[in-house]
């Protein structure tokens, strides 16, 4: 199926509109336990437990944002040292070169500097932004993802995805809006 505008134009996808969130949440799991293992769901509002049901489990995030924090801790305390016997040695009142609570709060507020970069650009190169074009948002029902309607989409990319089957699967799940979804990705 391709368009007369991007004559190589592939599948993205096929997408499922659904009433509720009980709806969207179930429709998930079947899916999952049929073995769907690329797809994703948009919803106007936090749905509880969708991740479990896609069976999503990354963490990845947390590492980079401890691994922040810990550069951020070693940046911290390598300033502080450098500073305090290096750069500007100066012994006041017999006080030691390296004081540790004095380092406190510079080592505190790099930590958590670094640890904030860490989730925030984390976050964005492994959510792939700034994305000003999804293929998703050509799916007329994809209009009403933000308003009314809990949307799931099975991703061509899927290991088990076959386009008729996913659309009588979506059927079966009592999707109200089903249709496929084409990329132009490189246009």
């Amino acid at each position: 199926m391709s368009s007369p505008w991007y004559p190589d134009a592939r599948p993205y996808g096929v997408v499922g509109s659904f009433l509720t969130p009980e709806d969207l949440l179930r429709a998930t799991q079947r899916a999952s336990d049929a073995g769907y293992r690329k797809m994703e769901a948009y919803s106007p509002i936090p749905v509880e437990g969708i991740t479990q049901a896609m069976k999503w489990d990354d963490n990845l995030l947390g590492w980079i944002t401890f691994f922040g924090g810990l550069a951020g801790a070693c940046t911290g305390v390598l300033l502080e040292v450098w500073t305090s016997t290096q750069a500007y040695a100066h012994n006041v009142g017999g006080k030691p070169l390296i004081s540790w609570p004095m380092f406190f709060p510079v080592l505190y507020e790099c930590t958590i500097l670094f640890a904030a970069f860490g989730a925030t650009f984390g976050m964005f190169a492994l959510n792939g932004l700034p994305k000003p074009h999804q293929p998703i948002f050509n799916a007329a029902s994809f209009a009403r993802a933000s308003q009314d309607r809990f949307i799931l989409c099975i991703e061509a990319e899927d290991p088990n995805y076959e386009e008729k089957a996913v659309v009588q699967f979506l059927e079966g799940l009592g999707a109200q809006d089903i249709e496929s979804v084409m990329t132009t990705e490189g246009y």
